[in-house]
Protein backbone atom coordinates (compact mmCIF):
# COMPACT_ATOMS: atom_id res chain seq x y z
CA UNK A 1 0.00 0.00 0.00
CA UNK A 2 1.32 3.30 -0.78
CA UNK A 3 1.43 5.26 2.49
CA UNK A 4 2.16 8.41 1.40
CA UNK A 5 -0.98 8.80 -1.25
CA UNK A 6 -3.69 10.01 1.26
CA UNK A 7 -7.34 9.20 0.81
CA UNK A 8 -9.88 11.78 0.14
CA UNK A 9 -12.51 8.73 -0.37
CA UNK A 10 -13.04 5.02 0.30
CA UNK A 11 -15.33 2.90 -2.19
CA UNK A 12 -17.08 0.14 -0.71
CA UNK A 13 -18.14 -2.94 -2.40
CA UNK A 14 -21.87 -4.05 -0.88
CA UNK A 15 -22.20 -7.91 -0.84
CA UNK A 16 -19.47 -9.91 1.10
CA UNK A 17 -18.29 -6.19 2.12
CA UNK A 18 -20.81 -4.44 4.07
CA UNK A 19 -23.73 -7.13 4.24
CA UNK A 20 -22.75 -11.05 4.35
CA UNK A 21 -25.31 -11.73 1.02
CA UNK A 22 -22.75 -13.49 -0.92
CA UNK A 23 -23.18 -16.98 1.00
CA UNK A 24 -26.86 -16.72 0.42
CA UNK A 25 -26.97 -15.75 -2.86
CA UNK A 26 -24.50 -18.24 -3.94
CA UNK A 27 -26.52 -21.00 -2.31
CA UNK A 28 -29.89 -19.67 -4.20
CA UNK A 29 -27.77 -19.43 -7.43
CA UNK A 30 -26.44 -22.99 -7.17
CA UNK A 31 -29.54 -24.62 -6.23
CA UNK A 32 -32.33 -22.75 -9.08
CA UNK A 33 -28.94 -23.44 -11.60
CA UNK A 34 -29.05 -27.22 -10.44
CA UNK A 35 -32.58 -27.39 -10.37
CA UNK A 36 -32.83 -26.28 -13.89
CA UNK A 37 -30.36 -28.91 -14.90
CA UNK A 38 -26.52 -27.20 -14.99
CA UNK A 39 -25.30 -28.30 -11.61
CA UNK A 40 -23.91 -26.39 -9.94
CA UNK A 41 -21.85 -26.49 -6.53
CA UNK A 42 -22.42 -23.06 -3.68
CA UNK A 43 -18.13 -23.46 -3.72
CA UNK A 44 -18.53 -23.32 -7.19
CA UNK A 45 -20.81 -20.31 -7.69
CA UNK A 46 -18.57 -18.34 -4.96
CA UNK A 47 -15.08 -19.22 -6.93
CA UNK A 48 -16.87 -18.24 -10.24
CA UNK A 49 -19.47 -15.85 -9.87
CA UNK A 50 -18.57 -13.37 -6.62
CA UNK A 51 -18.64 -9.64 -7.46
CA UNK A 52 -20.09 -9.85 -10.70
CA UNK A 53 -23.18 -8.71 -12.02
CA UNK A 54 -26.00 -10.86 -12.58
CA UNK A 55 -26.09 -10.31 -16.60
CA UNK A 56 -22.35 -11.20 -16.96
CA UNK A 57 -23.06 -14.32 -14.95
CA UNK A 58 -25.77 -15.53 -16.70
CA UNK A 59 -23.97 -14.49 -20.01
CA UNK A 60 -20.71 -17.38 -18.82
CA UNK A 61 -23.43 -19.79 -17.96
CA UNK A 62 -24.98 -19.69 -21.44
CA UNK A 63 -21.22 -19.65 -22.89
CA UNK A 64 -20.19 -22.46 -21.01
CA UNK A 65 -23.93 -24.50 -20.86
CA UNK A 66 -24.46 -23.89 -25.06
CA UNK A 67 -27.95 -22.89 -24.55
CA UNK A 68 -29.89 -20.11 -22.95
CA UNK A 69 -31.04 -19.98 -19.30
CA UNK A 70 -34.89 -20.16 -18.83
CA UNK A 71 -36.52 -16.50 -19.63
CA UNK A 72 -38.14 -16.47 -15.77
CA UNK A 73 -34.06 -17.41 -14.38
CA UNK A 74 -33.17 -14.41 -13.05
CA UNK A 75 -36.58 -13.14 -11.63
CA UNK A 76 -37.07 -16.49 -9.52
CA UNK A 77 -33.33 -16.36 -8.38
CA UNK A 78 -33.86 -12.67 -7.48
CA UNK A 79 -37.18 -13.04 -5.80
CA UNK A 80 -35.39 -15.53 -3.96
CA UNK A 81 -32.71 -13.54 -2.79
CA UNK A 82 -34.59 -10.99 -1.31
CA UNK A 83 -36.64 -13.07 0.77
CA UNK A 84 -34.09 -14.37 2.13
CA UNK A 85 -32.64 -10.86 2.55
CA UNK A 86 -35.78 -10.48 5.07
CA UNK A 87 -35.43 -13.10 6.85
CA UNK A 88 -31.32 -14.33 7.21
CA UNK A 89 -29.34 -11.15 6.30
CA UNK A 90 -27.03 -9.60 8.61
CA UNK A 91 -24.33 -6.74 8.25
CA UNK A 92 -21.07 -8.31 8.25
CA UNK A 93 -19.61 -8.03 11.84
CA UNK A 94 -18.37 -4.38 12.87
CA UNK A 95 -18.66 -2.61 9.90
CA UNK A 96 -21.65 -0.48 11.38
CA UNK A 97 -19.19 0.66 13.92
CA UNK A 98 -16.48 1.30 11.72
CA UNK A 99 -18.30 3.70 9.20
CA UNK A 100 -19.51 5.40 12.42
CA UNK A 101 -16.19 6.27 12.84
CA UNK A 102 -14.35 6.49 9.59
CA UNK A 103 -13.62 10.30 9.24
CA UNK A 104 -13.70 10.08 5.32
CA UNK A 105 -16.20 10.88 2.70
CA UNK A 106 -17.06 6.96 1.47
CA UNK A 107 -19.88 5.98 -0.99
CA UNK A 108 -20.67 2.45 -2.25
CA UNK A 109 -20.07 0.78 -6.07
CA UNK A 110 -21.69 -2.64 -6.36
CA UNK A 111 -22.88 -4.71 -9.44
CA UNK A 112 -26.21 -5.12 -7.61
CA UNK A 113 -29.61 -3.32 -9.22
CA UNK A 114 -30.22 -0.68 -7.63
CA UNK A 115 -33.69 -2.04 -5.45
CA UNK A 116 -31.42 -4.65 -4.55
CA UNK A 117 -28.74 -2.14 -3.09
CA UNK A 118 -31.15 -0.10 -1.08
CA UNK A 119 -32.99 -3.68 0.27
CA UNK A 120 -29.88 -4.78 1.80
CA UNK A 121 -28.68 -1.75 2.84
CA UNK A 122 -32.22 -0.66 4.53
CA UNK A 123 -32.87 -4.14 5.92
CA UNK A 124 -29.62 -3.90 8.01
CA UNK A 125 -29.33 -0.23 8.72
CA UNK A 126 -26.18 0.87 6.46
CA UNK A 127 -28.43 2.74 4.44
CA UNK A 128 -28.03 6.26 6.34
CA UNK A 129 -24.28 6.17 6.22
CA UNK A 130 -24.29 6.27 2.17
CA UNK A 131 -27.44 7.83 1.37
CA UNK A 132 -27.39 8.76 -1.97
CA UNK A 133 -23.99 8.30 -2.77
CA UNK A 134 -24.60 4.48 -3.81
CA UNK A 135 -23.87 3.69 -7.07
CA UNK A 136 -24.86 0.43 -9.45
CA UNK A 137 -22.96 -1.07 -12.30
CA UNK A 138 -26.36 -0.46 -14.28
CA UNK A 139 -24.55 2.98 -14.64
CA UNK A 140 -22.16 2.07 -16.72
CA UNK A 141 -21.57 0.07 -19.90
CA UNK A 142 -19.24 -2.64 -18.97
CA UNK A 143 -19.40 -3.80 -14.78
CA UNK A 144 -16.33 -5.50 -12.92
CA UNK A 145 -13.79 -5.99 -13.52
CA UNK A 146 -13.68 -3.24 -15.98
CA UNK A 147 -12.98 0.10 -14.42
CA UNK A 148 -15.79 2.05 -15.59
CA UNK A 149 -18.25 1.56 -12.18
CA UNK A 150 -15.10 2.55 -10.01
CA UNK A 151 -14.24 5.48 -12.06
CA UNK A 152 -17.88 7.05 -12.22
CA UNK A 153 -18.44 6.98 -8.41
CA UNK A 154 -14.90 8.94 -8.50
CA UNK A 155 -16.31 11.38 -10.65
CA UNK A 156 -19.45 11.33 -9.08
CA UNK A 157 -17.98 12.13 -5.49
CA UNK A 158 -15.47 14.70 -7.46
CA UNK A 159 -12.54 13.03 -6.27
CA UNK A 160 -9.34 11.62 -8.33
CA UNK A 161 -8.79 7.84 -8.87
CA UNK A 162 -5.57 7.87 -7.21
CA UNK A 163 -6.93 9.20 -3.97
CA UNK A 164 -9.22 6.29 -3.77
CA UNK A 165 -9.08 3.39 -1.60
CA UNK A 166 -11.38 0.65 -2.70
CA UNK A 167 -12.59 -2.07 -0.87
CA UNK A 168 -13.33 -5.52 -2.30
CA UNK A 169 -14.03 -9.38 -1.79
CA UNK A 170 -13.89 -10.35 -5.06
CA UNK A 171 -11.50 -10.81 -8.00
CA UNK A 172 -13.37 -8.84 -10.19
CA UNK A 173 -13.64 -6.35 -8.09
CA UNK A 174 -10.00 -6.05 -6.94
CA UNK A 175 -9.19 -6.44 -10.70
CA UNK A 176 -11.27 -3.47 -11.54
CA UNK A 177 -10.24 -1.02 -8.73
CA UNK A 178 -6.54 -1.76 -10.06
CA UNK A 179 -7.33 -0.62 -13.58
CA UNK A 180 -9.21 1.87 -12.38
CA UNK A 181 -5.78 3.42 -10.75
CA UNK A 182 -7.25 2.73 -7.11
CA UNK A 183 -5.44 1.59 -3.50
CA UNK A 184 -7.17 -2.07 -3.27
CA UNK A 185 -7.54 -3.59 0.16
CA UNK A 186 -9.06 -6.83 -0.12
CA UNK A 187 -11.30 -8.24 2.31
CA UNK A 188 -11.72 -11.21 3.83
CA UNK A 189 -14.93 -10.60 6.57
CA UNK A 190 -17.68 -12.24 4.34
CA UNK A 191 -18.89 -16.08 5.41
CA UNK A 192 -18.58 -17.14 1.74
CA UNK A 193 -14.57 -16.09 2.05
CA UNK A 194 -12.58 -19.24 2.04
CA UNK A 195 -9.37 -19.96 3.77
CA UNK A 196 -6.96 -19.18 1.01
CA UNK A 197 -9.24 -15.91 -0.20
CA UNK A 198 -6.78 -12.98 1.02
CA UNK A 199 -4.10 -14.83 -1.25
CA UNK A 200 -6.48 -14.99 -4.12
CA UNK A 201 -7.07 -11.21 -3.64
CA UNK A 202 -3.98 -10.19 -2.92
CA UNK A 203 -2.37 -12.08 -6.31
CA UNK A 204 -5.58 -10.28 -8.04
CA UNK A 205 -3.70 -7.06 -7.65
CA UNK A 206 -4.69 -5.99 -3.46
CA UNK A 207 -1.92 -4.18 -1.93
CA UNK A 208 -3.14 -5.48 1.23
CA UNK A 209 -5.74 -7.61 2.95
CA UNK A 210 -7.81 -6.75 5.82
CA UNK A 211 -9.75 -10.23 7.58
CA UNK A 212 -11.92 -8.21 10.11
CA UNK A 213 -13.49 -4.31 9.74
CA UNK A 214 -11.41 -3.73 13.05
CA UNK A 215 -8.46 -4.39 11.32
CA UNK A 216 -10.00 -2.43 7.85
CA UNK A 217 -10.58 0.26 9.96
CA UNK A 218 -7.23 0.45 11.46
CA UNK A 219 -6.02 0.79 7.41
CA UNK A 220 -7.69 3.32 6.66
CA UNK A 221 -6.94 5.01 9.89
CA UNK A 222 -2.97 4.78 9.78
CA UNK A 223 -3.31 5.84 6.70
CA UNK A 224 -4.94 9.15 6.95
CA UNK A 225 -3.00 9.97 9.72
CA UNK A 226 0.34 8.90 8.22
CA UNK A 227 -0.62 11.24 5.28
CA UNK A 228 -1.43 13.78 7.60
CA UNK A 229 1.95 13.52 9.43
CA UNK A 230 3.92 13.42 6.19
CA UNK A 231 1.96 16.60 5.11
CA UNK A 232 3.03 18.86 8.11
Amino acid sequence: MNRLTPYELVIFDCDGVLIDSETLASRIDAEELTRIGYPTSYSDVVLRFTGLSSATMRKMIEEDWGRPLPDDFDTIVQSRIKESYRIELQAIEGIDRLLHQLPLPRCVASSSAPDKLRLGLELTGLWPHFDPHVFSSVLVKAGKPAPDLFLYAAARMGIEPARCAVVEDSIAGVRAGVAAGMTVIGFTAGGHCLEDHGQRLLSAGASVVARTAEELGMLLTVNTALCATEQT
